[in-house]
């Protein structure tokens, strides 16, 4: 087990403990019998169905932009009941990509949003427009197309930095409440998305984030909204890290 990995079972273990001692006391157990009846949401979720998500690749994706996400939505795992899956995939059937700084990624996996609950696209490469990243994919339209086919009930659609703009070209942010890396704002405007100033924007089966590091708010926005806020302020703790900035939400299908 490496270092990583003996932290995070460190403070799973941790919070897990805090957890089980907390629900000994009568004042919990009513506390939580009235958050059941408030939200209802996890007692409808299916706990021994993974959570699978899907984190589109490129060449020229931005390291950190697919980085954070995996690994928020990886150590989630140590915080929930319920199994988390998560892969990278790609349109063009491509085994492998460079990213913006020249991280080489293998092992990514076909293309399959059928098989997915959550679907997370990157962005990079907006400012280079003769290098590979968003306007590349653009220009071949593999990914746009294939992103426009995704939709389907049980799909949360989901892009931070300039990734909203390969979701923009599919067509999926016309007229619906989004937000994007600040020098992509106009254009995603202008291209009929109702931008937000908001680090995170939330309608429903479409949630958007801003610039690079957003993918952490991101991440742990859809981990509080799928699986819970304990595993979401754990996660928190384990990485030390407080998600920060307005997450914009329009209660759209929740």
């Amino acid at each position: 087990m490496n270092r990583r990995q003996i932290l995070r079972a460190g403070t799973a273990l941790g919070a897990t403990g805090a957890l089980a001692a907390t629900a000994a006391s009568p004042a919990f157990a009513s506390a939580s019998e009235s958050d059941s009846a408030r939200s209802g949401a996890m007692s409808v979720r299916e706990t021994g169905r993974p959570l699978r998500v899907h984190i589109a690749m490129f060449d020229g994706v931005e390291e950190l932009d697919f980085t954070a996400p995996y690994e928020v939505f990886s150590a989630a795992g140590f915080f929930t009941p319920r199994p988390v899956e998560v892969r990278y995939v790609s349109a063009t059937r491509a085994r492998g990509v460079t990213g913006a700084y020249g991280m080489a990624v293998r092992g990514i996996r076909p293309w399959a949003p059928e098989e997915a609950d959550l679907l997370v696209v990157p962005g990079g490469g907006y400012t280079r427009r003769d290098s590979p990243g968003v306007w590349a994919e653009i220009g071949h339209g593999v990914l746009p197309r294939a992103l426009a086919a995704a939709p389907r009930p049980g799909l949360t659609v989901a892009a931070l930095c300039s990734g909203v703009a390969l979701l923009s070209a599919a067509g999926l942010t016309k007229g619906r409440p989004c937000t994007t890396h600040h020098k992509v704002k106009a254009d995603l405007e202008q291209q009929g998305g109702l931008v937000k100033n908001a680090r995170v924007v939330d309608d429903g089966d479409l949630v958007t984030a801003a610039g690079i590091t957003s993918g952490l708010e991101l991440a742990l926005w859809l981990v509080r909204r799928e699986l819970g806020a304990d595993p979401a302020t754990n996660l928190e703790q384990m990485l030390e890290y407080e998600a920060r900035g307005t997450v914009w939400s329009s209660n759209r299908g929740r």
